[in-house]
């Protein structure tokens, strides 16, 4: 006599964990919606590719003059050189920020028809802002052979705040694309929170010089900024000088604490978001 096996699904007993083995699974589809972000960002715009390198070089130039110049920010290597190496980062950051929050709404054909891990929607923006990274740091490069600037000794530890980077950018991102398919308003609120980040982070200046202008109390805030760790941390390792201090710990508690509470709301947000898009 044969068994029958009845197969239950139950809402009620959805993880709250991501499945990374189903993530895994739909790798294809993930590599696939970033080659179409890659095309579809410069495809209808006159010079292409030359946006990714004209967009940071005038923003560069434009920090530099003002903390530079017009500030006159004290640093170890040429204003320019020290502006770049956290721009790199940050152009990263901000990208994944920028794109990931309306990621979902972008994508709500998709969504609203097939299955598939809403996740790898704005991790797949991840993968287009190396784009971004890549055009910084050859900037910073070149830079660094004008200026006759070698790289320090802790430069080996260079990917380990890129890998920081890349987490942090995760983290925002989840949050703000699970956030932004209920709540439209964070689509404006989104490039105004990237605006005051620039300038909230050590882009163009050292964390000291805006550590030296808040009350001591006030240090340990600046330092729940998640990129303020990663920006210091990383030109660190390019340039030496002075070791950062135990406050860029703040800034990789508040990443990772970011990054495990944005994967818990996007799971449980996940199933509602057809409904909402």
């Amino acid at each position: 006599m044969s068994k029958t096996h009845k197969t239950i699904i139950d809402a009620n007993k959805k993880s709250i964990i991501p499945d990374f083995r189903e993530l895994y699974q739909y790798k294809d589809l993930f590599l696939t919606l970033a080659w179409r972000d890659f095309r579809v960002r410069y495809a209808q715009t006159t010079i292409g590719l030359l946006w990714a390198i004209l967009q940071p070089v005038v923003t560069l130039l434009i920090l530099s003059l003002v903390f530079g110049r017009f500030v006159g920010v004290e640093t170890e290597v040429p204003h320019i050189l020290f502006t770049v190496a956290g721009m790199s980062v940050w152009s990263y950051f901000s990208y994944v920020m920028t794109n990931s929050g309306s990621s979902i709404i972008a994508s709500q054909n998709m969504v609203k028809k097939i299955y598939f891990p809403r996740l790898i929607i704005p991790l797949s923006k991840a993968v287009v802002g190396f784009i971004d990274f890549g055009v910084a740091l050859l900037i910073m490069m070149v830079l660094m052979i004008y200026f006759q600037v070698p790289p320090s000794a802790n430069v080996w530890l260079a990917p380990v705040f890129i890998l920081i980077g890349v987490i942090a950018a995760l983290a925002v991102g989840i949050w703000l694309s699970a956030l932004t398919v209920r709540y439209r308003d964070f689509q404006h609120v989104v490039p105004f929170m990237v605006q005051i980040g620039l300038y909230i982070t050590p882009v163009a200046y050292p964390a000291e010089f805006a550590v030296k202008q808040l009350p001591e109390w006030a240090s340990t805030l600046y330092y729940l900024n998640p990129m303020a760790g990663v920006v210091q941390g990383f030109r660190w390792s390019m340039f030496g000088g002075e070791a950062p201090g135990p406050l860029m710990f703040v800034s990789i508690a508040m990443i990772l604490l970011i990054f495990i509470s944005g994967l818990f709301y996007f799971r449980k947000v996940e199933g509602d978001m057809a409904d909402y898009v």
